[in-house]
């Protein structure tokens, strides 16, 4: 690496560090709670996963360019500055053992929010050319074809196609003034397209006018993931332009946490406008229809039913009661795992670590975590609400030996619609 490129990684981590992050810095107690919160170190035992060791390198150009004693040290020459070869070392850390879950920052203590801080750090180490080429190539995928993992318009149009015939219902797709723009992550899209079918059952039954963008479908944000501001910017403003375009009043966020997040949390910072729209995810939207009695299900599920919260939409986003009221309505035998809701064990793969492929061996690892919350209760079958979870949970099952299908909660809803709107009828 050339000078100029760990100058400006160094440059980049000045910049972030803001009011927030030096508070979080000049407060830890190094009290060591949040270790016990991550999954990446519960399951090791190496204390190098200890989520503010993660922060090493940010803290260390913290206390030497702005606190009292590292100016000193550092004009003494007794500090140790941040090199490459830190940084090549702390790369695996802040990339593969890190999902930005947030549980280490509900468990602190003093408030510190270290998700918040690795965010920030990953924004240096990109600059600096310290990120993992998996995800390096998922952003400039989205960037230059709309998809992290180059799902483009013609695959989508395709799906539409087979949904259409499936179900017997019109995905629409460009309609000006619909109330609702559905976004959707490439998995959806690739892995589980059902999902659509499922949404155009349950809004021809509730009566939802909606949309799908042919310029802006992808909801993934991968600048956020990698840690540049710019591309996530960008990507963000994508979305915005195809909602203002189509003059809908309410943007939703697909069965994907990190989406949720992007476009719903962080989407007006990014831009630096607010929206003029709403942001839902598609659950809070479908227990809105519930409570308005629009939402009209018949039969339950007689299988012991578990629901995995997705990090980002529990923890960040604080939807937890919404699943559960919906799971209610179709589920004869719902139990909860230890530890659910806000304070729910990451399933090991969100943050970028599943774009990561040298991070395989330890995402499945530290599934294990996730098996000893569902061998504490022994369900028939996981439900969740983030295709990503689904995909990692399937793999993780499959890793450990456990026979268990993991299951969309929109799809669940989905098929057990009362009324004409049944599942594959035509009209």
């Amino acid at each position: 690496m050339s000078a100029a490129t760990l100058e400006r990684g160094l440059h980049a981590f000045k910049e972030v560090i803001d009011a927030p992050v030096a508070s979080f810095f000049s407060s830890c107690v190094r009290c060591g709670l949040c270790a016990h919160a991550c999954l990446f170190y519960t399951e090791t035992g190496d204390p190098k996963y200890t989520p503010i060791h993660k922060l090493e390198p940010l803290r260390r150009v913290w206390q030497q360019e702005y606190s009292f004693w590292g100016r000193l040290t550092r004009a003494l020459g007794l500090n140790r500055p941040v090199t490459d070869d830190m940084l090549t070392e702390w790369e695996t850390l802040v990339y593969d053992s890190c999902t930005m879950c947030g549980r280490c920052s509900m468990i602190c203590p003093v408030g510190n929010d270290i998700a918040y801080m690795i965010r920030k750090m990953r924004e240096g180490m990109a600059a600096s050319g310290h990120a993992p080429a998996g995800l390096i190539g998922a952003t400039q995928r989205a960037v230059t074809i709309g998809s992290p993992m180059g799902v483009k318009l013609p695959a989508l149009q395709a799906q539409i196609r087979h949904t259409e015939q499936d179900i017997g219902l019109p995905i629409p797709v460009d309609e000006v003034g619909a109330e609702y723009l559905l976004l959707l992550s490439s998995m959806e899209i690739m892995n589980f397209p059902e999902f659509i079918g499922a949404i155009a059952k349950i809004f021809k039954q509730a009566g939802v006018s909606w949309t799908i963008s042919s310029e802006a479908f992808e909801a993934t944000n991968s600048g956020i993931q990698i840690g540049v501001s710019d591309i996530a910017a960008e990507l963000v403003e994508r979305i915005v332009s195809a909602a203002e375009k189509l003059k809908v009043k309410g943007v939703i966020s697909p069965e994907c946490g990190h989406a949720y997040m992007a476009i719903r949390w962080e989407g007006p910072n990014l831009i630096g406008r607010p929206y003029g729209f709403r942001v839902v995810h598609i659950l809070e939207l479908l227990d809105e229809l519930r409570e308005q009695g629009r939402l009209k299900t018949t039969g339950k599920e007689t299988q012991r039913l578990t629901y995995h919260d997705p990090c980002q939409v529990a923890r960040r986003g604080g939807v937890v009661k919404q699943p559960r009221n919906l799971l209610n309505m179709v589920a004869e035998d719902f139990v909860e795992m230890p530890e659910t809701g806000t304070m729910n064990w990451c399933c090991g793969a969100g943050g970028g670590v599943s774009s990561n492929e040298r991070a395989d061996e330890l995402r499945l690892k530290v599934f294990n975590r996730k098996k000893q919350q569902l061998d504490a209760i022994h369900p028939d079958a996981i439900v969740s609400a983030c295709s990503n979870c689904r995909i990692h949970l399937e793999d993780g099952l499959e890793e450990y030996g456990m026979d268990m299908p993991v299951l969309s909660l929109t799809e669940t809803i989905a098929g057990h619609l009362a009324g004409s709107e049944q599942p594959g009828s035509k009209e």
